[in-house]
């Protein structure tokens, strides 16, 4: 059996898989956990890896693919040496300039998206440079060049040093690489730091961009939603609606995308196509606060949400708990519209976080849906997916079939799946089965209206 190994370097924690190379059976396992907050200091990312494959879960591997969070910061000086610690993605102090940002470029919005295929809001890297020129100068001056998670992990697996790498998928959320055009747009790197820095070399999907020290091949490693994407093996039609720490709706596209409202993202994919994507920054977590809230466990925080009707007795939450991404509303906070002491009950405050979440998502689904993007089925992943309460509200809000795969860390496996195509230097990646299982819910008529009614209507009050 060749062995291959997928790592995902998440927001909370890192995630290792060693899987057949042929099959993609998951043969061993490791986790190590990552400190809270929106920075960190990258060294935690690498002593979590280490934990995470401490006592030979390596052994053995002749490929390992990373897959990374999104949009992180990573600055570092001539010396390679970290700078600063990372601004996350869901770091949201930079979103005055992204506004800037907007604005300084000749055609706004609509020329970020013609340019880069994304319009700036605070999770992306070129904003979080400008904060740091900004606000930081004098670790601005100190640095010499920029990287994003997954790359500085696979930097520091490579043996023997050499050029750092990313791929196109990584690359495309930065807001200074074109998926259109496939090359750097250094001028926007330039209008959001000030001058240039060292950015690293874009590696084809299936290339093989160095060895660990013990040997194995290092592939070009991509972001999390991009590997996520190659571990479900998504094709035409298949949407992905994950419901994490964020919550993401993408599928996969034959041509780039680009939404000059901002609403989409048009990302690039780990294959060599095109991955339009909507994040919120609100998805699960809602779910554990209300829990909270009412003092409840989660799998009681279900029940009390399938007791209550559809539309929650008129209660509405916006569960803009954290501000939010999609709507562009970074210092938002969540709003509960509808209360009376007819509809004052645990059950239906639970039944409104569960809609609530959904139902931000399902407004991310018809904005993919408007640019050509197909959409036949939905996918439903993330912690969140295996809620019965959940996959029995989400096809009547999405409105469209809804299939459950097995639960599994698709971002590490797909991170594993890339690691065995550059292994086996093959056109394709190589095609692994995902099982999954249909998800039946009850119609949800007028949820959507009435949220949508909130949503537009509550603006001013979520300051």
């Amino acid at each position: 059996m060749t062995l291959v190994a997928g790592v995902d370097t998440s927001t909370q924690s890192t995630k290792v898989l060693v899987c057949d190379a042929d099959t993609g059976a998951v043969v061993r396992e490791g986790r190590a956990g990552h400190p809270d907050g929106t920075e960190v200091a990258p060294a935690h990312w690498w002593e979590a890896f280490q934990a995470a494959t401490a006592g030979g879960l390596l052994d053995g591997v002749a490929a390992i693919g990373v897959g990374g969070q999104q949009h992180g910061m990573v600055l570092l000086d001539e010396a390679g040496e970290v700078v600063r610690d990372a601004l996350l993605w869901n770091d949201t102090r930079s979103a005055g300039a992204a506004t800037d940002l907007i604005a300084e470029l000749s055609g706004g919005a609509g020329g970020w998206a013609d340019a880069v295929g994304l319009v700036p809001v605070a999770s992306f890297t070129v904003t979080k440079l400008r904060w740091v020129a900004e606000h930081e100068p004098a670790v601005a001056a100190r640095a010499a060049s920029v990287m994003l998670p997954h790359d500085w992990i696979t930097h520091r697996l490579r043996a023997g040093g050499g050029d750092p790498t990313t791929d196109r998928g990584d690359a495309s959320g930065t807001g200074y690489w074109s998926p259109a055009t496939g090359e750097y747009r250094t001028d926007l790197l330039r209008l959001g730091f000030g001058r240039d820095l060292a950015l690293p070399r874009v590696a084809g999907p299936a290339e093989v961009v160095g060895e660990t020290a013990a040997g194995a091949l290092l592939a070009a490693g991509t972001g999390d939603n991009m590997a996520a994407a190659l571990g479900l093996g998504l094709g035409p039609g298949d949407l992905v609606v994950s419901l994490g720490t964020s919550g993401t709706v993408f599928g996969v596209s034959a041509a780039p995308i680009g939404d000059p409202t901002g609403t989409v993202a048009g990302f690039a994919d780990a294959t060599g196509l095109y991955l339009p994507l909507v994040a919120t920054l609100n998805a699960a977590r809602v779910l554990t606060a209300v829990a909270a809230l009412l003092g409840v466990s989660l799998s009681t925080l279900d029940e009390l949400a399938l007791a209550a009707e559809p539309g929650a007795g008129g209660l509405t939450l916006l569960p803009y708990l954290d501000g939010e991404r999609t709507p562009n509303r970074p210092d938002a906070r969540g709003l509960l519209n509808g209360l009376t002491r007819g509809n004052a009950s645990p059950s239906n405050l639970a039944r409104a976080a569960y809609e609530g979440m959904l139902c931000g998502l399902a407004d991310g689904l018809d904005a993919v849906r408007a640019l050509g993007v197909p959409v036949r089925r939905v996918l439903l992943i993330g912690g969140a997916a295996a809620s019965p309460a959940v996959r029995a509200i989400a096809p009547g809000l999405l409105g469209v079939p809804v299939s459950v795969p097995a639960p599994g860390e698709y971002v590490a496996l797909g991170a594993a799946r890339q690691a065995a195509w550059a292994l086996r230097a093959t056109p394709d990646a190589p095609a692994w089965p995902v099982s999954a299982v249909e998800a039946e819910g009850a119609a949800t008529a007028g949820v959507r209206e009435v949220y949508a009614d909130v949503r537009d209507r509550a603006d001013p009050l979520l300051h």
